[in-house]
This record gives structure tokens, sequence and C-alpha cells, in this order.
């Protein structure tokens, strides 16, 4: 669990998404502002987030989903998630993101991009992360800019929204220093 102290205290902790978490995805995903920017659908239900939240982890050992937290509720989520099964795209993972309404501008998406990267890169060998956000949600692509996401195409038509097709962006991020072999000094004789 990440807690910040001293004067410059966040009022959120961040740690793993757990089942117990159900009800708060299923509030967090009910907000129109938070769901539309996804591909979830209205009316969430409780039991199918706590399926989900059980299931994480089970096939694939480098996932990550990550919850901001504050006076008890999940105010925030975030993931990385292995790509598949494909050995030679075993260095990439996607990223998903959600933030509560209230909560949006406040810095938790920063801190939970910054653990999120920080695993990526240091825990888990990721090469490449990749990611989709909507052309509308400004925002969000300034956040990901900040952590070297980059814009490497569109998808036209790529879900329904409100009635409407929306554009999709595909953003990624290389790792920017890439792990190397580093070999045992030369015994000396």
């Amino acid at each position: 669990m990440s807690t910040s102290t001293g004067p410059t205290a966040k009022p959120w902790t961040l740690r793993r998404a757990k089942p117990s978490d159900a009800e708060d995805f299923a509030r967090m995903m009910s907000e129109h502002e938070v769901f539309r920017q996804l591909l979830q659908l209205p009316f969430p239900d409780a039991e199918l987030w706590r399926q989900r939240l059980s299931g994480q982890g089970a096939s694939h050992g480098a996932e990550l989903h990550l919850v901001a937290e504050a006076d008890g509720r999940v105010i925030a989520s975030a993931g990385l998630h292995p790509v598949g099964v494909h050995l030679r795209r075993r260095h990439v993972m996607s990223l998903g993101m959600s933030v509560s309404v209230p909560w949006q501008g406040r810095g938790v998406g920063t801190a939970l991009m910054t653990e999120l990267c920080h695993y990526a890169d240091n825990w888990v060998g990721a090469i490449r992360i990749e990611l989709g956000v909507y052309v509308d949600n400004v925002r969000a692509q300034a956040l990901y800019r900040k952590f070297g996401f980059e814009v490497e195409g569109v998808q036209r038509a790529f879900a329904l929204r409100d009635g409407e097709y929306a554009d999709s962006l595909m953003m990624a991020r290389l790792h920017p220093n890439p792990p190397r072999w580093q070999t045992a000094p030369a015994a000396s004789a």
C-alpha cells in the first residue's frame, strides 16, 4: 500500500484491487462520465465486478490492478494486463484506467500512472505499454503523454457510445531505458 505523509499528504492510498471492492467498482462505473470513456455498459453489476476481480491474475502473474482509496471507498482504478499468451508479445502490456468524477484533475491518475509505469519498467520487463483512448478525452491524453505515451494511430468508429460511433486513439509507450544485462565483475587472479 502506498501512503503519503507529511504536509503534502494525499487524501488517498493506493493498493491492489480485491474482490471486496466490487460494490465500489459498480458505483464508480455507474457514473456516466466514467463509463462513457471506457468500454463499459450502463447499469454495472457488483456481482460481475466481483467475478472479474476474483479472476484477476489467475492466468498471468504479471498483471497488476491498483485502486486509489479515500475514506474507505475506491475512487479510481488502473491496471496493467498482459496482452495475450503469444510468446513474441510477452513484452507488451495493456493499460486501462478510470477515475471517479469528483476526483478527476486532483492527481489520482498521476499517482496511479507513476506506480504502474514503475512496475512495468522495473519488475516485469515490459518494453511496451499500449492503450486506447477516445479522441475527445483530452484530459486522459495529456496524462498519458506526460508519461511518454505517443499516438500511433486512429481507430475510426471504434465503439458505440451514447448512440454514436466514437473514434479512438491508439497510444503506446516504450520503456524509456530498457534493462540491460549486467555482467559480474571479472574475478581477480
